[in-house]
Parts: structure tokens; sequence; C-alpha cells
């Protein structure tokens, strides 16, 4: 075939694959502007005072947020998120990083298959395990309190750990370490004078991200909290669903503190951590 031939068969080819191109983006950009218009209808009504039958309220007032404050203690339930997320956060760091160190660097039967029994957790629907997990829970009167919570977002965070922890392990030369114990430096002291510094950029981006799962994990929370323990996203779901008569634009006010709050810590977390890279990861241990 001549080159005229070939490059007509090409943009036969791309007129063909056209349409289909087309389609998806025509897809692509629907889901996009109905996600767009969801998001400010909630959050021009959390500003709006009257809106009846028009594209945009009659007046606009912050009154909502401070109501949204004071009616659903938010202060009480921000504490509690706080406590929940930095207890989830410290315990899987202290846990996942020595657990990915062992992974990353011995070699023993049935590694793979330990690792991927660690990477379950994360790759199943948080429903399909938090019930049982729920009911062992109360069985033994960790539930309905703050660690029970606390015991059921470890199950998916300290996998989550292990998982963004151990391409970081890898990428530091065993030859270090071997170098500094010719040197005499003992197990602690590699630890905290060489791999700890090194590692750094790893457990705060495996922090951050188990501080977006936590804040913004539903099920397991939900099924483990009590009056006293409620996560934000919880209290949101509260609000929505209690008996009573709320004003709707608090709640919606509500929802976008909410919403704000998980942007900021998405946001920060991006820019700590490549997603192709952990999905690269599961896709090499799997296969």
């Amino acid at each position: 075939m001549t080159s005229s031939g070939t490059t007509l068969a090409r943009r036969r080819r791309r007129l063909v694959a056209r349409p289909a191109a087309w389609l998806i983006w025509g897809v692509v950009a629907f889901f996009f502007v109905n996600l767009a218009g969801v998001i400010g209808s909630v959050l021009v009504s959390s500003f709006g005072n009257r809106w009846f039958d028009t594209w945009f309220p009659q007046e606009f007032t912050t009154k909502w947020y401070g109501q949204s404050w004071q009616e659903f203690g938010l202060f009480q339930v921000l504490v509690v998120t706080l406590e929940v997320s930095l207890l989830v956060v410290g315990i899987s760091v202290l846990v996942g990083v020595p657990a990915a160190y062992v992974l990353a660097r011995r070699s023993f039967p049935g590694r793979r298959l330990l690792y991927l029994l660690f990477l379950l957790p994360i790759l199943m629907p948080p429903i399909t395990y938090g019930i049982p997990l729920a009911t062992v829970l109360y069985k033994y009167g960790f539930a309905g309190h703050l660690s029970g919570v606390v015991l059921a977002n470890l199950v998916p965070s300290v996998p989550f750990v292990i998982l963004t922890m151990t391409p970081f392990i890898e990428q530091i030369d065993p030859a270090v370490e071997r170098a500094a114990r010719m040197c005499g430096a003992g197990t602690r002291q590699i630890f905290v004078r060489i791999l700890a510094p090194l590692l750094t950029p790893g457990i705060l981006a495996a922090s951050i991200l188990v501080l977006v799962r936590t804040v913004g994990m539903f099920e397991l929370t939900f099924l483990t909290a009590g009056p006293d323990s409620q996560t934000l996203v919880v209290a949101l779901y509260y609000s929505m669903s209690a008996a009573g008569i709320r004003a709707q634009q608090s709640i919606d006010a509500m929802a976008v503190m909410y919403t704000a709050m998980m942007l900021v810590l998405l946001v920060i977390a991006l820019r700590f951590v490549n997603p192709t890279q952990l999905v690269a990861r599961v896709r090499e241990d799997v296969d």
C-alpha cells in the first residue's frame, strides 16, 4: 500500500472513531454540568433567605451558617472528627510503616498472598465487612464510643498506609542500611537517623490520605458511632433524616462546610501523592 493510501486509511479511521469520541466527551460534560448544578444549588441555598419559583433567592444571608453551627452542635462534632482522624492516622502510621518495611525488604513464602489480604479492605466496599465488624465491636462493648469508631476505621486505614509506603521504601537502596550497620549503627539509629528522614514525604502523604479517607468514611463510622462519637459526615446524615422540622438552608450550610473541608484535604493530598502510582502498585500486586 502506498503512503497516500495509508494516509487515507488513517483519516477514515479517525472519522469513524470521531463520533464515539464526541459521544464520550458529551457524556463526561453532561456529568460535570449536572454535578456543578447540584453543588451550585446547595451552595446558593445555603446563602438564600427567600427562594420561591425563581432562579436565585430574593435575599442572601449568612445566618444559616451560624444557625447550623449552633443547632447541630458542630463544634463538638468537629472536635470528635479531629480526634478520630488524628488517632486513626497516628495508629495507622505506627502499624503500617513497619509492616510496609517488612513487605518491601523481606522475601518469604506467602508474601504476595499476605499483601493481597492487606488490600482486601481497600478493594471491598466497606459495608460488606462493616456489619460483621460492628457486630463484634458491639459484642465487646467498643461500638457506640470513640474507641469503636477508631477501631473500625483502622481496618481499611492500616492497609492503605502499607499500600502507600511500600513504593517509598522500595526506592531506598538497601546498601544505605548495610553501610550504616557496618559503621556500627543499630536498628533504632538506622530508622531514626537514616530511614525516617528519607521516608518523611511518604509518611506525610500516607497520613494525609488516611486523614481524607477517615473524614469521608461514612459506612464504618455510621455503624459504630454513638451519640457522642459522630463525625461530621454522620452528623450530616442524621441532620437530614432525623425527625422534626429543620430549615433546609441550615442543612445545606452544613453540607457546604463538609464539602469545603473535604476539598481542602483532597487538594493537599494530591500535592503530596500521585494517584497513578498507587493504581500501578495495586495492579502490580494483583497480577
